[in-house]
């Protein structure tokens, strides 16, 4: 379809011309001021040559696209277009939904999945993008001084992946608030994915399951009392279920002075400071202490793949022969590294990166593991975003006065658009369980999987 086909496309289906049925009151003949939908139908024929997947409504209530669908993206003021206008991509577009500029309404999932899979297919910046858009400001009201970044938005200074860079990484993301992420996170406290044996089962059920299986895997019900490091702890709740269920002696660690606090008063109420200790600490810090097994739940992903090797030899040397290592991340075909001008690394997970899965095997293989099951949780992963993503919304206005809008617009957004990430294979979460074999090359693993299959309650 060319340009032109396009653009008359729009204009015959999709702009709305009854200007009573948009709440501006009727038009006379003669009046032939244009309408906001209509000074847009240049840029979004451009970008949209197929159609709008969805439907727009602008500042004026006109609007562009299919009445019947999912939802729509509303640009309630002018001052979405001029951040749109500053910044020509997905940032611009982050800073205009977190500030409120622009709303998407009706149901969240498939509105940003059908944006998705639009804006893949759609044409990128061109002179002629460029010319349209700064016209369609230009009549719309819009050009004006760039509105002023939102205070949520992280920009990192120093080496990536050094000792201060990453503990300025993790504050952004980790340190918003206990309270903030127990109403989303649920009573369990658990930020990663859970395991969901039944669809139907609660989210709390599916964390107990995740560790319950982690726990099994790392081989902790045939051996009372393993000293276990639980590496990137979060809020201690693998570290409790192992002490709990299996009076495994755990250390735990964090970078986050938030979570190590509110996870020593939950193993404290929880009756377990004999068996758990957190710490706040790095775990590069941990040399000449040795452990049974070792579980790294979500934290994987803030190490980066220059200190891949790193990180698995480190590892590798705090553990006995025949210990294991479990280590459960997100990853994404062909690696993705956060960085420069997208949402997730200015307002998520600065400096993150997720690895192609086959690249985290040879890494644990090249320190000396050898891998002994590889199992994937996508799906699992977008059922828990979605439990979030409910649990906020159920909770909006306690997490409005928690975290303020903004900050809480941007965990709406993130998860979502994660959860989709999962849905459509974009990206993925595996566990990965690892042994050190003994000189003699003995694994002391169990021959099948059964062996760590959880029990039917």
């Amino acid at each position: 379809m060319s340009l032109d086909q396009g653009r008359r496309s729009i204009e015959r289906n999709q702009v709305e011309t009854n200007w009573s049925s948009v709440g501006l009151g009727e038009r006379t003949a003669s009046d032939t001021s244009a309408s906001v939908a209509q000074m847009m139908l240049p840029l979004v024929a451009h970008f949209f040559a197929d159609g709008l997947p969805v439907r727009f409504v602008f500042w004026d209530h006109s609007a562009l696209g299919p009445e019947e669908g999912p939802g729509s993206v509303v640009l309630r003021s002018s001052a979405a277009l001029t951040r749109l206008l500053w910044s020509p991509d997905e940032l611009g577009m982050a800073r205009a939904f977190v500030t409120g500029d622009l709303e998407v309404e009706g149901e969240l999932f498939p509105v940003l999945a059908a944006l998705h899979g639009a804006m893949t297919r759609a044409r990128g910046f061109s002179p002629f993008a460029l010319l349209a858009g700064a016209t369609a400001a230009a009549r719309a009201g819009a050009v004006r001084r760039p509105p002023p970044r939102p205070k949520e938005e992280l920009r990192l200074s120093g080496w990536r992946h050094s000792r201060k860079r990453d503990a300025a990484a993790i504050a952004h993301h980790y340190d918003v608030g206990n309270d903030f992420y127990r109403l989303v996170l649920g009573p369990s406290m658990t930020y990663s994915c859970a395991h969901f044996e039944q669809p139907s089962a609660s989210l709390e059920a599916a964390q107990r399951s995740k560790h319950d299986l982690i726990c099994r895997k790392l081989g902790l019900h045939e051996r009372r009392h393993a000293r276990l490091l639980d590496i990137g702890c979060g809020w201690g709740q693998m570290a409790m279920h192992a002490a709990a269920e299996y009076e495994s002696h755990v250390v735990a660690v964090t970078l986050s002075e938030a979570q190590a606090v509110a996870a020593r008063e939950r193993v404290k109420n929880a009756g377990l400071e004999d068996l758990v200790e957190i710490r706040q600490a790095d775990y590069r810090d941990l040399g000449g202490e040795v452990f049974d097994a070792i579980s790294s739940i979500g934290m994987f992903e803030h190490v980066g793949a220059a200190h891949m090797d790193e990180y698995f030899n480190t590892i590798r040397a705090l553990l006995e022969p025949h210990g294991r290592l479990l280590n459960h991340a997100i990853s994404s075909p062909g690696g993705s590294k956060m960085q420069g001008r997208t949402f997730m690394n200015r307002y998520v997970f600065p400096d993150g990166e997720l690895i192609d899965v086959a690249g985290v095997l040879g890494a644990m293989e090249r320190a000396g593991f050898e891998v002994r099951d590889l199992e994937s949780l996508r799906e699992h992963y977008s059922e828990t975003l979605h439990r979030w993503v409910g649990n906020l919304e159920q909770h909006w206005e306690e997490a409005v006065a928690l975290v303020g809008d903004t900050r809480a617009r941007v965990w709406r957004l993130y998860m979502a658009a994660s959860a989709n990430g999962f849905d459509d294979g974009g990206i993925a979460v595996h566990q990965l369980l690892g042994v050190v074999p003994g000189r003699d090359g003995t694994s002391a693993m169990p021959r099948t999987r059964s062996a760590w299959s959880v029990p039917a309650s």
